[in-house]
């Protein structure tokens, strides 16, 4: 019995083997069975070119389309679907590095990048701008937290 994995990019398929996959378990491959922010994770960028934004509040990265196809999977009341000022209000291409996390609640880079809480995808390192001040005080009604920068 041959137990594998798979991992899809660009109509490519690459075949992992090792240990039993999600996906024969009947969950989603590369995940781990439950996440914290939702059900589902966040998508995957279909393309890293000059295209990716992050987030400001969650420094989750996604191509611009992606932000104006779905919005932010961590931050759904920015409500950023179809939202050209808003997706431009809220999302920087200006970043440094990117990490994907797929268990969350397990990593400790999530948790060293204060990450840990939020859907599985591709994450910047840091961001270099803020969350404009009426977008933060959304945040605050919402009662979610806003870290700002270090360094801005």
């Amino acid at each position: 019995l041959e137990i594998s994995s798979r991992v899809e990019t660009r109509g490519q398929r690459i075949r992992i083997l090792g240990e039993e996959s999600e996906e024969a378990r009947g969950g989603v491959a590369g995940f781990g069975d439950k996440t914290t922010m939702g059900d589902a994770p966040a998508q995957i960028p279909t393309s890293f070119g000059h295209e990716l934004r992050a987030c400001l509040r969650c420094r989750l990265v996604k191509t611009y389309d992606q932000f104006r196809d779905s919005g932010c999977e961590n931050c759904p009341f920015f409500k950023m679907e179809d939202d050209h000022e808003r997706i431009v209000d809220v999302t920087t291409p200006n970043f440094n590095g990117v990490i994907s996390m797929m268990d969350p609640r397990r990593s400790w880079a999530a948790r060293w990048l204060r990450i840990g809480k939020f859907a599985p995808g591709c994450y910047t390192l840091a961001v270099s701008e803020a969350l404009p001040e009426e977008m933060q005080f959304l945040c605050q009604e919402e009662r979610v937290q806003y870290v700002q920068p270090k360094r801005i």
